[in-house]
């Protein structure tokens, strides 16, 4: 090969290398807020990439979905850990991504050591619609319990009959608990004892004793149209920022003494 007719082998590769960048550097980070039910407002934060041309971050925000463990929203109560609420966002304001509740499950480690030899275990869901105009899908679980008069050794087994009444008793009072909108039905979900559950051993214990008896899961299936001011509405704090108290006008000139002088300068 003649010298000098080929002159790409002295030279490096067509175009320059793409300098490294870090992808993060591209990224912004935004507060998730839950909503006004729970004690602890700051659920975490998340991020996500900055406005760039005609993608726009508050856009890649909504929809997105958080799972986070009870105990930490409600100021770390341990005995609710088994808890998992999920949280969608529906609106992006400032560097704040307001969410919304859109569901709850129990941990897998909860549920195994509910299961046990001997007894019998009763679930049922319903769907039920709030005043509000969402529809839920609430499953529950429940055990029989031995009686007190019982042998240790003796088991617990609740008869077919039986069981259909108590799965009948439990769509009632799920049914009537749900007449009522989001935020007051949510505050019935997250609350120690669970009320609902509370209610079913109650009604179920003439029928078969119960124990363990819990809301297992909760789906949201459909949501009524975005309102912000029912957003806002659910993040409210019902009052309890600090607006300080009431001056009154005649105690206050009664206590601060007034001081002699012959003008505006003392």
């Amino acid at each position: 090969m003649a010298v000098g007719k080929n002159k790409r082998l002295t030279k490096g590769k067509k175009g320059n290398k793409k300098k490294a960048q870090n992808p993060f550097d591209r990224k912004e980070m935004y507060t998730v807020k839950a909503p006004s039910m729970f004690s602890v407002r700051n659920a975490g934060r998340t991020i996500v990439t900055r406005t760039y041309g005609t993608k726009i971050a508050s856009d890649s925000l909504k929809g997105r979905v958080f799972e986070t463990c009870l105990a930490d929203l409600n100021g770390g109560d341990e005995a609710q850990g088994y808890r998992k609420i999920r949280l969608v966002v529906e609106d992006v304001q400032g560097t704040d991504v307001l969410t919304n509740f859109h569901g709850m499950d129990m941990t897998r480690d909860k549920l195994c050591s509910l299961i046990r030899k001997w007894q019998s275990l009763i679930e049922a869901f319903v769907d039920v619609r709030t005043t509000d105009g969402y529809l839920l899908r609430i499953f529950c679980i429940g055990f029989t319990k031995k009686q007190s008069n019982q042998l240790p050794n003796s088991t617990c087994y609740a008869q077919s009959g039986q069981i259909r009444s108590i799965r009948k008793k439990m769509f009632d009072i799920i049914t009537e608990s749900a007449k009522c909108d989001m935020k007051e039905l949510v505050q019935k979900f997250i609350s120690s004892p669970e009320s609902i559950s509370v209610e079913i051993e109650k009604a179920c214990n003439s029928i078969f004793p119960l124990q363990n008896v819990f809301i297992r899961k909760v789906k949201v299936l459909k949501k009524p149209k975005f309102d912000l001011t029912k957003l806002m509405e659910m993040h409210g704090d019902n009052g309890a920022e600090d607006t300080g108290a009431a001056l009154d006008k005649a105690a206050a000139e009664a206590t601060v003494p007034v001081l002699k002088g012959s003008g505006g300068r003392l």
